[in-house]
């Protein structure tokens, strides 16, 4: 794949639930367009991190209100952050209104660049970034995304089962869409790119030819 000048301002959001694969083509986007890259997940992750961390519950809104402005993300190591326990604590935690309003502003600023920027999560089309000149709403079914992510924990030496990784990707999949507070769904203008069927290099190459439409229609 040639890496290609981005036009001033590109800004493209790419949403999608778990193991979906909208953070290995939101990567694809941004080197191919030389874009900066966010992974909003993450904030999310180190906000349930730095609960854990000082002992809070985990479902304690007042205490996550009190994190989410103070936390500084170069305080976390980005292997703490990863695996299944810290996924699930995130997707709690998302749900608090308190934590999305409280990371927003951290989330456009980025998005702000001159340049443009490449932002992955679940509400960058729809909320963060309602004006991005292109949206993608990547998904796969249940099962596959159960597969993946059972293929990546045992890659990293932890013990998940099939099942419990299904049951847990469909209950995060109905919080996620089931909340008040900018839920999960694809933007009326998004494009929806199910990865179930395709590679890696293939669901790449759709994606930058839904950006390349988008671009060529503006």
């Amino acid at each position: 794949m040639s890496r290609e000048q981005a036009p001033a301002g590109l800004v493209i959001a790419v949403d999608g639930p778990a193991a979906s694969g909208k953070g290995t083509l939101a990567r694809r986007l941004s080197a191919h367009y030389g874009l900066p890259y966010l992974d909003t997940g993450l904030l999310y992750r180190m906000v349930a991190r730095a609960m854990l961390d000082a002992g809070h519950d985990i479902r304690d809104p007042d205490a996550a209100a009190s994190l989410v402005s103070i936390f500084e993300e170069s305080a976390f190591a980005e292997d703490t952050l990863r695996g299944r326990e810290i996924g699930e604590a995130a997707s709690v935690v998302a749900a608090m209104p308190a934590v999305r309003s409280g990371l927003i502003a951290r989330q456009r600023q980025f998005a702000a660049q001159a340049g443009g920027a490449v932002l992955d999560g679940r509400d960058i089309g729809t909320v963060i970034c309602p004006q991005a000149q292109a949206k993608l709403f990547v998904t796969a079914t249940p099962e596959v995304r159960a597969a993946r992510r059972h293929k990546e924990l045992a890659g990293r030496g932890e013990t998940a089962t099939f099942e419990g990784i299904l049951a847990d990707i469909r209950r995060r999949d109905a919080r996620d869409s089931g909340r008040s507070d900018a839920p999960l769904k694809a933007a009326d203008d998004a494009v929806i790119l199910d990865t179930s069927a395709l590679t890696v290099e293939e669901a790449a190459a759709a994606a930058i030819a839904i950006v390349e439409r988008r671009r060529t229609a503006r």
